[in-house]
């Protein structure tokens, strides 16, 4: 910051982005597309599921919302099954 007081100018227009972080994103989208894009990251499932599996909580919704007339019901059930005479503890 200069040492002269007044009025500073408009500087970036709220909401758009900064150009240092634009230029990241758009050299981290050229390497995944020069590195075979979806066969790339559906390789990097198999072989690195828990990097692969950061990088999936990262890019998926923080919030989920449903439908208020038709809301998201979870069932446990619990079955018990008779293994028999033979069955061992």
């Amino acid at each position: 910051m200069s040492g002269v007081a007044g009025k500073r100018g408009p500087g970036r227009p709220k909401g758009s982005p900064n150009k240092l972080s634009r230029d990241i994103k758009q050299a981290v989208i050229e390497a995944f597309e020069q590195a075979g894009g979806k066969d790339y990251l559906a390789r990097q499932a198999k072989e690195n599921p828990q990097a692969f599996m950061t990088l999936l909580g990262k890019v998926l919704p923080t919030q989920i919302t449903g439908d208020p007339d038709n809301p998201v019901v979870t069932r446990i059930e619990t079955v018990v099954v008779d293994a028999g005479p033979d069955a061992q503890d």
